[in-house]
């Protein structure tokens, strides 16, 4: 089997890839517990807004700003899961975030009255990383539940207006009773290397100079994982490649993407681009990499994201500097 570049696995976790709360698809139709686990003090509700949501900054760290749900303003309401000590997370998504009145108790971190100017509004890109394992996993089961409620509220049949049941996790037709879903667009990233163990970094048009990453693509219908590495590295670069193995996923809801981590290793090196998809694509060493991320040549992916974790895995480290 072809060997992962310096190492058997990914480096680091997969920081959108976290959790600990289950998710706890057996109550979603349950009216009855929804009514009653809304009800309690004890649940805990995120408000989110455009992908944003109250993040806590104190010391170092960052936590969730949770409300009790007698706190939370109206909006479209999705159940997140349960927690073991049976304590319910709900999403609000609401028009904006509010700011709570002085002196509001909320459920963090610690159970106290926060200092507000410690708050603020924050998405994934920015507080991902930094958010712990439940919090991580929360904040992107929220944000992917409410970007497609915002771009899924007809019904695809008949151009009705749906309702949210189950728990936000379903939106049915009340003309045609069709049900829908929320939507997952598999993607797949992939870092190429070569025989000569080089990387291969690239550039969108969309991106400013000097930012680069791994290059990834959409995978299409009727396609497997393995065909869509192979056809959107040659489409992309003109490059064929073999031993596509797969590293890991993780949730990318911007809107609504699961990025597929592959590595694949080059049978051919001559870079033709494709000037719509990418305008700057070379092949880089460990030594080269390093020296021109220290010179600020080359910015990479932010820690959060996938294609970070395929470098520095690649890389055989972790490498300092992001976008």
């Amino acid at each position: 089997m072809e060997e992962i570049p310096q190492g058997e696995g990914l480096l680091g976790p997969l920081l959108l890839a976290r959790g600990g709360v289950d998710r706890s698809a057996v109550h979603r139709n349950d009216e009855a517990w929804l009514k009653t686990a809304w009800a309690d003090p004890a649940s805990r509700v995120l408000l989110v807004h455009d992908g944003e949501t109250l993040i806590r900054r104190h010391n170092g760290t960052a936590d969730l700003v949770f409300l009790a749900p007698h706190q939370a303003p109206p909006g479209e309401r999705y159940l997140l899961g349960v927690d073991a000590d049976d304590v319910a997370y709900f999403a609000v998504a609401v028009d904006t975030l509010p700011r709570p009145p002085e002196g509001t108790e909320v459920a963090g971190a610690v159970q106290d009255v926060l200092d507000w100017a410690d708050i603020a509004s924050e998405g994934l890109r920015k507080a991902g990383a930094a958010l712990g394992d439940r919090d991580a996993g929360l904040l992107v089961n929220a944000v992917a539940l409410e970007g497609w409620h915002a771009t899924h509220d007809h019904c695809p049949r008949c151009g009705s207006p749906t309702t949210v049941v189950a728990g936000g996790h379903m939106r049915v037709c009340p003309d045609d009773g069709s049900q829908h879903f929320p939507r997952v667009d598999p993607a797949v990233i992939m870092l190429v290397h070569d025989k000569d163990d080089r990387c291969l970094l690239a550039r969108g048009p969309q991106w400013p100079e000097g930012r680069f990453s791994v290059l990834a693509g959409f995978v299409e219908p009727g396609e497997s994982l393995e065909q869509a590495v192979a056809r959107e590295v040659l489409e992309e670069v003109g490059i064929t490649v073999t031993a596509q193995r797969y590293l890991g996923s993780q949730p990318w809801p911007f809107p609504r993407s699961l990025m597929l981590g592959f590595f694949a290793r080059a049978t051919t090196t001559e870079i033709t681009c494709d000037s719509e998809e990418i305008v700057e694509a070379f092949w880089v060493s460990r030594s080269e990499l390093l020296a021109a991320v220290e010179k600020g040549d080359i910015r990479l992916p932010p820690g959060v994201s996938i294609a970070r974790r395929l470098i520095e895995t690649w890389y055989g480290s972790a490498i300092p500097g992001d976008w």
